[in-house]
């Protein structure tokens, strides 16, 4: 049974027409993938593979450059959470922030919460220096935060 719904599959062939061929659109389409499944599975990586007549390493390799996107063993919570540690943010307790947020959401770095909410990551820079420290919840940045104000803005207190 396939992994991609026939409205993906569709939603990634009409990307086709936008680039020179297929292989430019590798990363958007696993960042469809990923934005409908919140992670990309081995058979994802396969079926998108099929659609773009790539070799599924070739893929993987797009896939596994960048640290956006999560495999099939560590899904997205539904929020996930990106604290900027560029030096900016880290001069103003950045890093202080990610450490009380992994305590108080008992949560790893890279990893989700056991209720699988949030998602909790680093972000090399999310540009927005005069707001550190600053975090993105989703497509929302939050910033000149301190604990309180980012449990606020991730709904866990």
């Amino acid at each position: 049974m396939p992994v991609l719904s026939e409205d993906l599959r569709k939603r990634i062939r009409a990307e086709f027409p936008k680039y020179p061929d297929k292989r430019a659109v590798t990363l958007n389409a696993l960042h469809m993938v990923h934005d409908e499944k919140r992670e990309v599975s081995t058979e994802a990586v396969r079926e998108i593979a099929e659609l773009l007549e790539l070799h599924p390493s070739e893929v993987l390799d797009t896939m596994t450059f960048y640290n956006f996107f999560h495999e099939a063993d560590n899904p997205l919570g539904k929020k996930r959470v990106w604290v900027c540690r560029s030096i900016s943010c880290m001069l103003r307790g950045g890093e202080e922030l990610f450490q009380g947020l992994c305590q108080k959401l008992n949560v790893t770095a890279g990893h989700r919460t056991s209720d699988g909410q949030v998602t909790l990551e680093f972000a090399e820079c999310l540009g927005a220096c005069e707001q550190a420290p600053c975090m993105l919840v989703n497509e929302d940045c939050y910033g000149n935060l301190d604990e309180a104000a980012a449990l606020k803005a991730i709904g866990g207190e």
